[in-house]
């Protein structure tokens, strides 16, 4: 299998890979309770008011979006509301990075945006990196192939979560 046919799944399930397996598989499966989520849609609003003269939501082979790009410094932009799940919004950065190399595009960098705290967190793709992506990607692989979930876990994440009501109530 090559590298290209590892990388078909969206940012949005990665990041679901590092928070929660389960929330990944729901989503993965059309079960889907973002559209009512009210932090969701504060998130949407916020990367679309933020960094109004870039250019927005740049699809790439129909599975990533990546909020915009840098092309004269080589360097892609995710906006995200809060920094409470930092590493799984680093790890969907890094699979962009991942994702990019496999199309050629090298030499990106990545740039996660925090507006509302004037923050920002600057990623490299490193060889080890990419080692953990392709084995996550197998692993998402296997999840989403799965006829059942998996089981649930209280994490501090599930607060918030638009999956709260479904996996608790």
């Amino acid at each position: 299998m090559t590298l290209d046919q590892h990388l078909k799944h969206t940012g949005t399930l990665v990041n679901y890979y590092f928070v929660c397996k389960r929330k990944l598989w729901l989503f993965a499966h059309q079960i889907n309770f973002e559209t009512e989520s009210d932090l969701v849609a504060l998130g949407k609003l916020l990367s679309e008011t933020s960094y109004e003269r870039q250019k927005k939501e740049i699809r790439i082979d129909e599975t990533i979006s990546i909020d915009w790009i840098d092309f004269r410094n080589k360097v892609i932009h995710e906006v995200k509301k809060s920094d409470t799940l930092e590493e799984a919004h680093i790890w969907q950065v890094k699979y962009y990075l991942y994702f990019l190399e496999s199309k050629g595009a090298t030499g990106f960098r990545a740039e996660i945006n925090y507006p509302k705290f004037h923050k920002r967190e600057l990623i490299e793709l490193s060889n080890l990196d990419r080692e953990k992506l392709k084995e996550a990607s197998k692993e998402i692989e296997e999840i989403i192939a799965s006829n059942k979930s998996p089981e649930k876990v209280r994490i501090p994440a599930c607060r918030n979560c638009s999956y709260f009501e479904f996996c608790w109530v």
